[in-house]
Formats: C-alpha cells, structure tokens, sequence
C-alpha cells in the first residue's frame, strides 16, 4: 500500500510545473515548489528533533506551506496533529499535556505564551504567511529522504469536536488516510483536471483528508481560500470544477443574487457533509443551479463511509449507501442484534477507513468497539430497502419522554418546511413528569416576527401527540462549531429551566 505522501511524490513526478494552490492574491505554488519546500522542512523537522512516532503540533493560519509541513511530517515518520486555530490557551494547554508533541508549530508571536502553558521537552517554532517564521530559518536543515513506515502506523491525530467531557485524539493511521483517499477518488471520479474549491479549514478531516489528501495525490489544482467568501467562490466558479463545503456554505450562496446554471455551468461537483443537509437546500440548490448536491457521511474517527453516487441518483435527506470496502449495519441500540432494513437503530461501521484507537485512552478504545471489531457511531440512522442510509440524529440527542423514543430530525424536517422558518434545532429539555419532552429552537426567516403557534399547528396534524413540541424558542442563529455542526448540548444547557417546577410554599 503505498502512503499519501508516495502517492504526492508520484502527482509531483507526473505534473510537477502545475500549480496546486492559488491563493486569492493570484500566488501560485506548483508541485515542484511545494515537493522542494516538503524536503526542505522534513530536513528541518529532523534538525529539530523530530523522530518516527513524534507527535508534530499544528496551531497556524490556513496557508500552502501547512500543506508542506503536513507532508514533511509524514516523510520523516512523525503523527501530524492539526488544531483549531480558534483553541483558547487552556484548550491548548489540555492537548499539548495529551499529546505531548516533539514540536509544536504555531503563529509568528505566539510561542512565548504557549510555552509558558506546556510541559517540558516540548519544542516550539513558528510558521507565519509568505515563508515568515522560524520554522523557515533553519540554515542547518538539509532535505531529508523519506522514511519508510508500516501502513498500520500512526499518521495524525485528529481531537473529537465533542460536546460533553474532554476531547479525544483519535489516532489514523497511513492504511486509514490512503485507504480512504483512494475510495473518494474513484467514487467521485476525481482528477489531475479537476480544479477544487478549497474554503474549509484544513485541520478537519474534511478539509484537510478530504480535500487536500484527494487534490495532492491526483494532480488536481487547489483555488486556496483562507476562509469561506461567497462572493470569492461564485467568482471562482466559471473556472472551476469541484466545490467541497457544509450546509452553511449553500445556505449562504443561495442567499446570493448571483448564484445562477450559467454561474454554475463549469461546476461538475458539490459536494456537502459534516452537518445535515436539509432536504429544503437540496431541492432549492438543483433548481438555481441545475446541480444535485452530492452529501456524504463521515467523522473523525472513520473518514468517509458512505456517499450519495456520483452517476446515479442523490437523494435528499439521505447520506447514499456504503462506500465500497466499508461496512455498514444497524442495530438495536444497547445490543448488536442487526435490524432489518427500514428500522431506527445504532449505527456501526467496519473497514479500513476506521482508525486505529484514542491516544492514550485504551479503556475508551475498547468501549467504542463492538466484540466483533465494529466502531460504534454514537448515530443514530435507518437503511432503506435499496441501501441508502438516513441520519436521525445523535445517540445522546434522542428524546425519551415518557418512555417514547423521539428522534430529532423528523420534526425539524417538519418544522423547517414552514415558510417563516429558516432553520431549527429540536432538543429535548427536562420535564417534571414527562422526564423530557422536545422543545423547538426556530431561526425565523426575514425580519418578520413569527408566530410559535402557528408554527406548531403547521406540525401538529403530522406528528403523534408525544412528538410534538412542548415549545418554541427563537433564536437569531443556532450555536455552531467550526464545521457547521448545531451544538445541541448548548441548546439544552441554554433552555434546562423552561418547565422546571416554581417554588412552592409561604412567601414572606
């Protein structure tokens, strides 16, 4: 099997004058340039003691040259950990004592106040636009020839985005990266012509072994936004083949005049995942620009499992079926007894896509797989008679409310259809004899006020007494992390109180 970084060393030798990134400024880095700048900082990763199985720390602004210490790191045999750029101190403080990396690599300024946070042996250098930084002024650093390593071997770490206790480092190994890269390409038949559109962070699977994995090993040309821009990506779009995003980034371009088939029209790919993807969006994207949205479904620690096809049909308000070499089931939750198709369940999932175990945390590791080497999800979803695999929602956000199952997804589809609503999250909240009982957290659209019982008399004659709404809540936005995904525990948290008991008993 061969590594990302043997499968870039072969796009470098086939397409080595083209360019991989352009940056909005009209910067361009070629293959060539960014195989020289690879070999120079894995020369520099070495003279700074950087050796097979250290952990490399990545805290920097979404630049090119990330794309090169990525790939030095994989070349001298070290486990690149990418972080969140928007990580307070003492988020950071908890991942280095984690992690404990050999080199941690951050913005020029930055080093100072990180290392008054991290333990010792910690060493710490800094990467700033433009080739600023001290990572780039190692004078003794001589390129470095690759080292060779087991594809079971750990690549990166990659920290859950969780929203309850401590994030864990999932640990992917070269066999996960490549296994996946490889899958992806040939089910969305991407190549060395394709020309990406790249406004995601690049220290999320998405963005960085999604995308970026897909473009180096292939050929293929990176338009390098350092955020998303609608304006930017519809002016890059005539000249561009593929778009890679989550729901918020069609949500936005759809809010935008100029989004158009003819804008569209050298578009052969949009692609969305990380969040659900309302079937509203997908319906209103295909009929402004002609293109079906093709949604995919994965997370941290599994990359990609399932994808809508690329020929064939993309349905809405599902994820598609399996991707080949990955296996799929549903199973009663609590067992793993596996549930005909048609019934809501756990879902579980088995191949080469699936990483190898949470860093320093083999009790976890071992709670997280079934007896028979499955990955428990923590999803919730259904397989329809023809394969495709429907998200309900997140284990830990099912609503049992006086002994019913609820499952969130099916009233905000309901909800969302309603024409002053533009989003909702539906959670459950606690209730003094009920247990819990759902609540509505509705985004209204425009400016207009809405009308909470109006809206839960649109739902009302659709949903079984026990699934509707107790409330509804509105909000100007849904609390969000980084990728898009609705933060349900801070929904909860925000609205706990709503049906909790007044004190009873003599005032004074």
């Amino acid at each position: 099997m061969k590594t990302i970084h043997q499968l870039f060393e072969e796009a470098v030798a086939r397409h080595g004058d083209k360019a991989l990134t352009v940056e909005p400024d009209g910067r361009r880095l070629s293959y060539a340039a960014v195989h020289e700048l690879t070999e120079r900082l894995a020369g520099t990763l070495i003279a700074l003691g950087v050796r097979p199985g250290d952990r490399v720390a990545a805290k920097v602004e979404k630049l090119p040259e990330v794309i090169a210490l990525y790939l030095a790191t994989l070349r001298v045999g070290g486990i690149y950990l990418p972080l969140n750029t928007a990580y307070t101190g003492s988020e950071l403080q908890y991942f280095v004592e984690d992690a404990r990396p050999a080199l941690f690599v951050c913005s020029p300024g930055e080093e100072q106040e990180l290392a008054g946070r991290s333990p010792g042996g910690v060493s710490f250098a800094s990467m700033g636009p433009h080739r600023t930084g001290t990572l780039f002024a190692q004078e003794d650093a001589r390129p470095a020839p690759p080292v060779d390593v087991e594809p079971d071997a750990p690549a990166a770490i990659l920290y859950t985005s969780g929203t309850t206790g401590r994030s864990k480092g999932a640990v992917l190994t070269h066999r996960n990266l490549a296994s996946n890269c490889a899958t992806l390409t040939e089910a969305w038949e991407y190549t060395h012509d394709d020309v990406l559109i790249h406004a995601l962070p690049i220290f999320h699977i998405h963005g960085l072994f999604v995308a970026v994995n897909m473009s180096v090993t292939t050929g293929a040309t990176m338009h390098f936004l350092p955020k998303f821009d609608p304006q930017a990506i519809l002016d890059l779009m005539p000249g561009s083949t593929v778009l890679m995003g989550v729901p918020t980034f069609y949500t936005r371009l759809l809010r935008h005049p100029e989004l158009t088939a003819e804008r569209a029209r050298s578009m052969r790919l949009f692609v969305s995942g990380s969040a659900p993807l309302t079937a509203e969006t997908h319906h209103e994207w295909q009929a402004r620009t002609g293109h079906a949205i093709l949604e995919r479904y994965g997370m941290t620690e599994t990359g990609m499992m399932c994808s809508n096809p690329y020929r064939g049909e993309r349905r809405a308000g599902t994820v598609g079926p399996a991707l080949p070499g990955i296996d799929i089931r549903v199973v009663e939750r609590g067992t793993n007894t596996q549930l005909p198709a048609g019934e809501v369940g756990s879902i579980q999932v088995s191949g080469p896509n699936v990483f190898r175990e949470y860093w320093n945390k083999p009790e976890k590791t071992a709670e997280e797989f079934t007896g028979d080497g499955y990955f428990i999800t923590g999803d919730l979803g259904v397989i329809g008679d023809d394969g495709y695999l429907s998200i309900v929602g997140r284990d830990k956000d099912l609503i049992i409310s006086g002994g019913y199952n609820i499952y969130p997804k099916e009233i905000e589809e309901l909800i969302d259809e309603h024409p002053s609503v533009r989003e909702s999250a539906v959670v459950g909240v606690p209730h003094p004899d009920l247990g819990e009982v759902p609540i509505a957290v509705v985004v209204p659209e425009g400016a207009a006020p809405a009308d909470p019982e109006e809206i839960l008399e649109a739902v009302r004659p659709r949903l079984a007494r026990f699934k509707q709404p107790r409330a509804v809540e509105f909000a100007a936005e849904l609390p969000r992390n980084v990728m898009g995904k609705v933060q349900k525990a801070a929904l909860r948290q925000d609205h706990a109180g709503l049906f909790q008991q007044a004190p009873t008993g003599p005032t004074s």
